[in-house]
């Protein structure tokens, strides 16, 4: 691996390379307007202050307040040292799961993996995935066609086994949005079709495909009996405290229990019980108003704002086709959005649901862990500058099996418990975060935290709000201003959470922020510790699973080691590669962290990363693939002798479009660029081994 010069003089002057046009169809372009959260919540700095006005009880020269022995041990040998030196030792071998050759930084129009591995493409936009499905042809399409085929801009992806058939797997998939300019030729933007809208209803949601090894490695889809496509009008049921409640009626679905369709879904998860969950995030964009709209009330106003929700017109013009997405019209309709999805791909019959008790807000996905007892413990982000952690604590228990009975139950699990909101505390002096980045004293940003309590679901949707002055049915359909109210922590984005099914920590992506310390918002903390943040971080939680307290640790800060405010968890930078704005997060077998970027500040392309997480190679980084140009990195799965990745969005620059191709992956030659699911593996053995 080359070796990275060590610089401490290099500072981040690059931005997310996120194209403004995938800005505008993705997030609404949500990062070039304000940030929704206006709350004036408690930061660190007050925090620390209020504390060092105390007395403060040391031992042996470290602080009680920063607890955890992970956080002492990595203190311990680093206080005198200049951050991410190397070390005068030897070098440690590098640990099962990463014995690859890292991929160096590129702005290659392939995917790039390393030395002595394969890949090859498992499924595109357009391929047929149910019966009578024709071939993609992209002068042909419509939107029964776009119903039988695999969906646009393909994100979250699960590989579940098939029982009883090896080598066969469910591939789960969510399609998150549509560019029409790199979907439809001689698109206009400001007149779009009829067809064009039903194909994008068609399009987007999420997909279930079987897919089988292919001779020689890889993966294949399989015409099966499991194979089956969510749209942006598939039937849900919406369970919960908000099911019923006047804030979810509209005049087509008076009872408030049924929704139609899913959209912006982005990350997910699997459920020990055989399921997906899936994360609705930037829904407010779908939904718009024609220009002079009547404003709603000051505190249906408030409630749209918290949101991102806008009374003119959207980007894709859905209002100007159908009334449920024209928020003046039909304001209700923007409520039954915002929540994490529940899909049993072993019955293609089945409803999907939509779990209020887990509240709503911008879910980048949602992951389970279960603790020695069968309690389960939903973890999930809220994707928004400076909006907020959260993860829900069922009242029920696991139950073994995948028998009908026990699956109706398992699927209700996450409708009864508490759902609580995280807040950040730490006792490094707030002098020593000054927004550069730098380490602390101690040599490490750690702290302590609480989870909130906000919401208690019980049995039929009913709840308690433990939010004074906010009911219950508010907290879980305007979750965000409940949070707020508590005193919840403002954090850089907060996207895929995942616990270690080996240790029980729990692993927080946060993406970027480059309002962090600007003029009004929120300042630096310890979890937050740079200004103008572009790169991310990945945040680590030592959990007390279903109580109210953490201990937290910030286990990378991303950029490029060569800049001094980057950290790889003491490891030494120049052994490191680049990493820049984590977003899906993952474990393979050995324990190691898989990362994968969207928006790379560092002027190459997005990629996937294995991280140590333990013993002397903790922080060790190596780039595992880099996606083509344009492309995110998404929905990571890693086995011991396979790893699929979802490239969404490739060649998606904003002078370029279907017409003007920047990429024609994977094709080539004179073809579409299509999002694709790619699987890569090692012809002769295990992956990183």
């Amino acid at each position: 691996m080359a070796l990275v010069p060590l610089n401490l003089f290099v500072t981040h002057d690059g931005r997310s390379s996120r194209q403004h046009i995938t800005c505008r169809y993705k997030c609404g372009d949500a990062c070039s307007k304000p940030a929704p959260n206006t709350s004036d919540n408690e930061y660190f700095g007050d925090i620390v202050k209020a504390v060092s006005r105390r007395s403060m009880i040391r031992a042996t020269g470290v602080t009680v307040l920063a607890v955890g022995a992970g956080s002492v041990l990595a203190a311990c040998g680093t206080e005198d040292a200049p951050q991410g030196s190397p070390t005068t030792s030897a070098p440690p071998e590098t640990p099962p799961g990463m014995k690859f050759s890292a991929v160096a930084p590129n702005s290659e129009d392939a995917v790039v993996v390393p030395e002595g591995y394969q890949q090859g493409v498992v499924i595109s936009w357009g391929d047929p995935v149910l019966p009578g499905a024709p071939k993609f042809d992209v002068t042909k399409q419509t939107a029964a066609a776009q119903r039988g085929q695999f969906g646009f801009n393909n994100d979250f992806a699960a590989l579940l086994p098939v029982d009883g058939t090896p080598g066969h797997f469910l591939l789960v998939t969510n399609f998150e949005y549509v560019t029409p300019q790199f979907m439809f030729p001689g698109y206009k933007a400001d007149a779009p079709t009829r067809e064009q809208f039903d194909i994008e209803i068609a399009a987007i949601g999420m997909g279930v495909v079987e897919v089988e090894r292919a001779p020689g490695g890889g993966l294949r889809p399989v015409m099966g009996r499991y194979n089956r496509r969510i749209t942006a009008d598939t039937p849900f049921a919406l369970t919960g405290p908000a099911a019923g409640t006047d804030f979810v009626k509209t005049a087509a679905d008076p009872t408030g229990r049924t929704v139609l369709g899913t959209f912006a879904n982005c990350a997910g998860g699997v459920t020990p019980w055989g399921t997906v969950l899936s994360g609705e995030e930037n829904f407010h964009s779908y939904f718009g108003a024609a220009e002079g709209a009547p404003k709603p009330s000051p505190v249906d106003a408030d409630r749209q704002d918290r949101y991102g929700v806008a009374l003119e017109p959207s980007e894709l013009l859905w209002e100007t086709f159908d009334p449920r997405f024209d928020a003046a019209r039909t304001p209700n309709e923007v409520n039954r959005f915002g929540y994490v999805v529940e899909l049993n791909p072993w019955d293609p019959a089945s409803t999907p649901v939509k779990h209020s008790a887990m509240g709503r807000l911008k879910h980048e996905g949602a992951n389970i862990y279960v603790t020695g007892d069968g309690s389960v413990v939903a973890y999930t982000g809220d994707d928004e500058r400076f909006d907020y952690m959260y993860k829900f604590v069922s009242s029920r228990k696991i139950q073994p099996g995948r028998e009908p009975a026990a699956m109706a139950d398992n699927m209700a699990i996450l409708d009864e418990g508490t759902l609580y909101v995280a807040k950040l505390t730490s006792d490094i002096p707030a002098g020593e975060i000054d927004g550069s980045g730098k380490l602390p004293a101690k040599g490490s940003f750690s702290g302590t935290g609480t989870w909130l309590p906000l919401l208690r679901s019980g049995p039929n949707g009913q709840a308690e709000s433990l939010v004074p002055g906010i009911t219950a049915q508010e907290a879980a359909v305007f979750t965000r201003m409940a949070a707020d109210k508590a005193g919840a922590t403002k954090m850089d984005r907060p996207e895929d959470f995942e616990a270690d099914p080996k240790t029980g920590k729990v692993y927080v992506a946060l993406t970027n922020n480059d309002e962090r310390g600007a003029p009004g918002e929120a300042p630096v903390d310890a979890a937050n510790p740079r200004n103008d943040n572009k790169s991310g971080q990945v945040l680590e939680i030592t959990d007390n699973h279903t109580g109210t307290d953490f201990t937290w640790d910030l286990l990378l800060v991303c950029g490029d080691p060569a800049a001094a405010d980057t950290y790889f968890a003491g490891f030494d930078k120049t052994k490191v590669s680049p990493i820049s704005c984590p977003d899906n997060l993952a474990f393979d077998s050995h324990g190691n962290l898989w990362i994968s970027t969207d928006g790379n500040a560092l002027d190459s392309n997005d990629g996937l990363f294995a991280v140590a997480l333990d013993g002397p190679n903790r922080g060790e980084t190596k780039q595992f693939l880099t996606v083509p140009l344009g492309a995110e990195t998404c929905g990571p799965v890693i086995t011991d002798d396979l790893v699929t990745v979802s490239v969404q969005h490739p060649g998606e620059y904003d002078d370029n479009s279907i017409d003007n191709p920047k990429s024609r992956w994977p094709e080539g030659g004179n073809g579409t660029a299509r999002p694709s699911v790619v699987a890569v593996w090692k012809a002769d053995g295990q992956i990183g081994v």
